[in-house]
């Protein structure tokens, strides 16, 4: 099955935009229409979980800490963290390749942290 995205409330909008510009089936929901604003980290990736959907968001700080945490006790379909530094484009580039060439059960569990010292995403396991 193809990965479904849940974008976290504070993600950049225009690589939202742009995905969905460069490719209009992909199945991704906002973070505003999740309803997600102020809501704390661990119940995002409920949320993500419940609608079977990999979290992408810029929060480096905090997610990966909930993230081991939410997987010590659920299932999570995966968390991608995306730098906010990084070109629009390349965030683009690399989401629509997630999307077309891997499958949703590929990334069950996956934290991948995209930082701008690293031109590919990294797939760490928090099992």
């Amino acid at each position: 099955m193809k990965v479904r995205f849940l974008a976290d409330y504070d993600f950049n909008g225009e690589i939202v935009d742009g995905l969905l510009r460069r490719e209009s089936s992909i199945d991704i929901k906002t973070g505003f229409d999740a309803g997600l604003q102020g809501v704390p980290d661990l119940d995002v990736l409920e949320k993500a979980a419940d609608e079977g959907r990999v979290l992408v968001t810029h929060d480096h700080r905090t997610m990966p800490r909930h993230f081991a945490e939410f997987v010590s006790r659920r299932q999570s379909p995966g968390v991608f963290i995306i730098t906010q530094r990084i070109e629009i484009a390349a965030a683009i580039d690399e989401l629509l390749l997630i999307w077309s060439a891997s499958d949703s059960d590929e990334w069950t569990r996956i934290l991948v942290s995209h930082t701008r010292l690293s031109p590919t995403v990294k797939p760490r396991s928090c099992t």
